[in-house]
């Protein structure tokens, strides 16, 4: 979808400056194990489906409703795979736009409806091994979910801290 009215005055009070979004995005495999991407309008890349939580709209129901504008697809939510941010997740825009996404990361199953992009954000939907991520233009941040999702790790993922109180700990 496009622009959100909420991020529409929020970038009309702020311009194109750094935001902190928090986001979610969806890892769906089909029955060989391969997750389905997206190819996004704005970079051509292949990502997980996904997009900001809008005000008071809890991660769950955003994860939910970004699976269905972007891929059609109606699934349940099973896990929180991983919460993740950092320079990688920053994205710049063609009008200009800097999002440092804070995202939450969902496992899902059981898709049903029909698989189409919506035209407008994703253009095309594949499922990718592992292997076949190398051949193919994706963002900086993915990486590092792919490498959690095909790890089949138990628990919540996210990176471990580098900050400390004091210089010298």
């Amino acid at each position: 979808m496009p622009m959100s009215d909420y991020m529409r005055e929020l970038r009309e009070a702020v311009g194109n400056r750094l935001l902190e979004v928090p986001s979610v995005s969806v890892v769906l495999r089909d029955a060989k194990g391969r997750v389905l991407l997206v190819r996004h309008e704005n970079d051509n890349a292949w990502t997980t489906p996904g997009g900001a939580v809008e005000p008071q709209e809890t991660p769950a129901d955003a994860a939910l409703r970004e699976m269905w504008e972007e891929t059609g697809l109606q699934v349940r939510l099973d896990r929180v795979l991983g919460v993740y941010g950092g320079p990688e997740f920053v994205v710049d825009y063609r009008n200009g736009d800097r999002i440092s996404y804070l995202m939450t990361v969902f496992e899902a199953s059981d898709p049903s409806g029909t698989a189409r992009p919506d035209g407008i954000e994703t253009l095309e939907l594949r499922y990718f091994g592992h292997d076949e991520l190398e051949r193919v233009s994706i963002p900086a941040w993915l990486p590092e979910i792919m490498d959690d999702v095909f790890a089949d790790r138990s628990g919540t993922a996210f990176r471990q801290p580098t900050w400390r109180p004091f210089a010298d700990a």
